[in-house]
C-alpha cells in the first residue's frame, strides 16, 4: 500500500464509482456486469474516493504489446494495470487490460475456474490502479497485497453470478 493510498481516507457522501468493462475480440465466461460489480466492490471496500476505471479483456498479442511498450516485457501477461490519478485528492482513475486467454491458461495451471481467476484479474488491476503493489516472484503471494486480494476474490465469489 502506498502512502498515497493511505492518505485518501475514507469515502465522502456522495462518491461516484464509475466502471466500463468492454470485450475486444475475445470470449469470455464470465458476464461484463459481474466484472463491473467485482471492480466497484473493490473500490467501495477500499474507500476510493470518485473513481473511474475501464477494464478492457483483449487478445492474447493485444496483451503482449502493452506488455512490450509500457513494461519493457516480452509476451503476454494476464493483467496489466494503469492508475492515472494525479494525487491523494484527485479522483482515482485507471485502466485495466485483461487477456482472458492467458488467465485461462492460468486458471487451468492453478486448478480453480477461469470466472474466479478473471474476477482475481480484476481485482488484482484495481488494487494496483489504487495504489497497491507487490515483490516478484515467491513473496508475492504472502505480500499484504496478495492477502488483501484473495480476501475481496473469495468476497465477490460468494456473490451472486450475473
Amino acid at each position: 500500500m502506498t502512502a498515497r493510498r493511505a492518505a485518501r481516507g475514507g469515502v465522502r457522501r456522495g462518491s461516484t464509482h464509475a466502471v466500463s468493462v468492454s470485450v475486444e475480440g475475445v470470449r469470455t465466461p464470465v458476464g461484463t456486469a459481474r466484472l463491473e460489480r467485482a471492480a466497484r466492490a473493490v473500490l467501495v471496500a477500499e474507500r476510493a474516493p470518485d473513481a473511474l476505471v475501464s477494464v478492457a479483456l483483449v487478445t492474447r498479442p493485444r496483451i503482449a504489446a502493452l506488455n512490450a511498450r509500457h513494461l519493457g516485457r516480452r509476451g503476454p501477461t494476464d493483467v496489466i494495470a494503469f492508475g492515472l490519478s494525479a494525487g491523494a485528492r484527485e479522483p482515482v482513475v485507471g485502466d485495466i487490460y485483461i487477456a482472458p486467454a492467458v488467465a485461462r491458461a492460468n486458471a487451468l495451471r492453478l486448478g480453480v475456474g477461469v470466472r474466479e481467476e478473471l474476477v482475481r484479474l480484476v481485482v488484482h488491476g484495481v488494487l494496483h490502479v489504487l495504489g497497491y503493489d507487490h515483490p516478484e516472484g515467491e513473496a508475492r503471494e504472502k505480500s499484504p497485497m496478495w492477502r488483501r486480494q484473495e480476501s475481496l476474490v473469495r468476497r465477490a465469489m460468494r456473490a451472486a453470478p450475473a
